[in-house]
């Protein structure tokens, strides 16, 4: 019998974002390579965008690929590239008959050309939708983020665009590669790992963490309802008392 009808629609989480883990070891599980639990990923990627489509979820953040996953064996990162640029393609029709509007977050400067391209055309091709926004955290780092966000800040304090005086917490994340959206309320984190692991360190600062030892080739969205009403059953005060 499936969750969802525990749900209480009135208090959806705006934003999830999501560490997406186990793909390599699930794999190993079933005598594979990890490439292989890599492309049973993306099944699970379809399984939660559509269910967090369905459930009127507006943000969806998904950690695809961090910035220390380059130094992985190079015909993994290899295959990664090429499953991504094949999978955004394939999918970006898909996408649009939903109304779902692709986004990226990164340092992209260091992704191949052919997956550039593909990112770029499929931020083109889906700019018009007005539904979830899906956010594809690629060659990624929160470290990279708030390093590059200190830079920019500092350059235009040199040129007398800002001044430190006006340097707040609003200034400071209108230079974050997520200005655009909502800081997430829910953070999952599948296969066991109980680590941030470098995801969105400011952005998290008061999101409820939610960890599940399911390997992502397995989450689909009977779990994705399970921790959205574990979420709903948490009392959240941003650090003040509950009067």
């Amino acid at each position: 019998m499936s969750l969802k009808p525990q749900i209480d629609n009135s208090r959806i989480p705006q934003h999830i974002a999501i560490i997406m883990d186990g793909n390599g070891r699930w794999a190993q599980e079933q005598g594979q390579d990890r490439l292989f639990g890599h492309f049973h990923g993306v099944q699970s990627v379809r399984d939660i965008v559509e269910g967090c489509a369905e459930l009127g979820v507006r943000y969806l953040t998904l950690y695809a690929f961090s910035t220390e996953n380059w130094d992985r064996p190079q015909k993994e990162v290899t295959g990664l590239m090429e499953l991504l640029v094949e999978t955004i393609r394939k999918e970006v029709p898909i996408l649009n008959q939903n109304n779902i509007r692709m986004h990226f977050i990164g340092e992209l400067s260091l992704m191949p050309p052919s997956a550039q391209q593909a990112l770029q055309e499929a931020r083109d091709l889906t700019a018009g939708n007005s539904g979830l926004n899906l956010i594809m955290a690629l060659s990624y780092s929160s470290r990279w983020e708030l390093m590059d966000a200190v830079k920019r800040i500092a350059t235009d304090v040199e040129s007398g665009i800002l001044s430190p005086q006006q340097i707040s917490q609003d200034i400071l994340q209108q230079y974050l590669s997520t200005s655009e959206f909502p800081d997430p309320e829910l953070m999952i984190r599948t296969s066991g790992e109980y680590r941030i692991s470098n995801f969105l360190l400011y952005q998290l600062a008061y999101a409820e963490l939610y960890f599940t030892q399911t390997r992502w080739p397995d989450f689909r969205k009977e779990n994705l309802y399970e921790a959205i009403i574990d979420f709903q059953k948490r009392d959240r005060r941003f650090g003040k008392v509950k009067v």
